[in-house]
């Protein structure tokens, strides 16, 4: 999962949790409030219903034949009033009250009220205000209980219109916040993006270091990249330098001996000094086989520019058509477009340089190298029309490539200089029979 995806999907969770605790909260603070304003409603309505009774001389309770309330005068209105003597009997019962069974009646002592939220005997629920209230006329004191009473459907359907807003709201306000936090991240992990597209640069060759301007966070990152970069061509190009050296220290004495040899040939120890300068001979070959295998590259670091093959290639095949005119050769280069190698320049040109100049030297008089790539790697195909390579000594001449001490100046050592190459960079060589007549040489190694 991508850093952008986890950031997202952890604030998703804390988002839902945070707007669902918010939900509940908000809704059981409107649930209370509601409840709240309901109660005051009833109890202003019971005191407007107290307000209209009449008590006469004999305790007879008289109710005007229209209310104030004119939900009290409608059947099944959902507002409902009751009036009980001291003693719980029912004394009179509002118009919408009729054929509706109410909570119990109970009494309550003058001047106590109570706001409860009872069922009646079917289930159904209602809000009920109930309130004693005392009556004197003359010596007589008269105790009434007024309740008025409100099914629950309507505050229900109070509820259910605030969830539904709420709950909506808070899901368009998630959405929404959701939308800018995605925006933001993009915004704020676009320097790493960058970051990347940079290093994909370096790697295609078009850029040899980091060159962006990154937020602090990054700067050390970037630094230590470029540092890196910096490093990894000082150290190549110290370790070239010191492989020269190395070889030029090496031929020079090498040469003194030869010619100091040569000299000693006109005196009695002719025979001892040719067979030393064989042997001088055999080990300048060794020294340079194997310095040559020595700066082999090798595979390149992922961050070192592809080598175009086509221009490499017609610029050897030049030369050599130079070397080889005498033998009029037809050297024929079929390399797809756009075509890569990942690897060091010297690499390669040895490669080619080899592969080649061993064609051209044991042709009649065509050559052709073929290059493309195949299932991830890169294949050299080079063909000549000279007299081939016979099966055993293909393999003894590969083998020359992992012996080194038994290499010789000839056809095998160019070969096995090659072999040397193909295995460092963990390709796959083989040479078999070409369809022009002579030697094709064939080369695979990884992209």
């Amino acid at each position: 999962m991508s850093l952008n995806a986890r950031i997202i999907l952890a604030a998703s969770i804390v988002l839902a949790v945070f707007l669902a605790l918010t939900g509940i909260v908000l809704d059981q603070a409107f649930r209370e409030s509601a409840r709240a304003a309901r109660e005051e409603r009833l109890q202003g309505q019971l005191y407007m219903l107290i307000a209209e009774a009449e008590v006469d001389q004999a305790g007879r309770l008289e109710m005007p034949a229209k209310l104030q309330e004119p939900r009290l005068d409608q059947p099944f209105s959902g507002l409902y009033a009751a009036i009980a003597d001291g003693k719980g009997k029912m004394r009179w019962r509002s118009p919408s009250a009729l054929n509706v069974e109410l909570p119990p009646e109970t009494t309550l002592a003058a001047g106590k009220s109570v706001f409860s939220r009872l069922p009646d005997s079917s289930g159904t629920d209602y809000f009920v205000y109930r309130m004693g209230v005392s009556w004197s006329e003359g010596k007589r004191k008269y105790a009434f209980t007024f309740s008025v009473a409100e099914d629950l459907s309507a505050f229900h359907a109070q509820l259910a219109r605030y969830r539904r807003s709420l709950w909506g709201w808070l899901g368009a306000m998630a959405g929404l916040l959701l939308l800018a936090q995605a925006m933001l991240l993009r915004w704020g992990l676009r320097p790493l993006r960058d970051v990347a597209q940079e290093i994909r640069a370096i790697e295609a060759g078009e850029k040899e270091q980091l060159s962006g301007t990154y937020p602090a966070e990054l700067s050390a990152l970037t630094g230590n990249l470029n540092g890196l970069l910096l490093r990894e061509r000082a150290q190549l190009r110290r370790y070239r330098d010191a492989l020269g050296d190395l070889a030029h220290s090496l031929k020079t004495p090498l040469a003194v001996m030869r010619g100091a040899l040569s000299e000693q040939q006109h005196e009695p120890e002719s025979l001892l000094a040719a067979t030393v300068a064989e042997e001088t001979g055999k080990m300048q070959h060794i020294v340079d086989y194997q310095l040559q295998r020595a700066a082999t590259a090798g595979p390149a670091s992922p961050l070192a520019a592809p080598l175009p093959l086509r221009p490499l290639a017609e610029k050897i095949a030049a030369s050599l058509e130079k070397v080889y005119h005498a033998k009029q050769v037809s050297l024929q280069l079929h390399i797809a477009p756009g075509l890569n190698f990942r690897g060091d320049r010297g690499d390669l040109l040895e490669l080619l340089g080899n592969l080649l100049d061993n064609a051209c030297k044991w042709c009649h008089a065509r050559v052709e190298l073929h290059a493309g790539s195949e299932a991830g790697h890169l294949a050299l195909a080079v063909e000549d029309d000279g007299p081939g390579i016979p099966a055993q000594e293909a393999a003894n001449i590969l083998q020359r490539g992992v012996r080194a001490d038994q290499s010789t100046p000839g056809q095998g050592i160019g070969l096995a200089m090659v072999a040397s190459i193909v295995q460092a960079y963990g390709g796959e060589i083989r040479i078999g029979e070409s369809p022009l007549g002579g030697a094709r040489v064939v080369i695979r190694i990884p992209c």
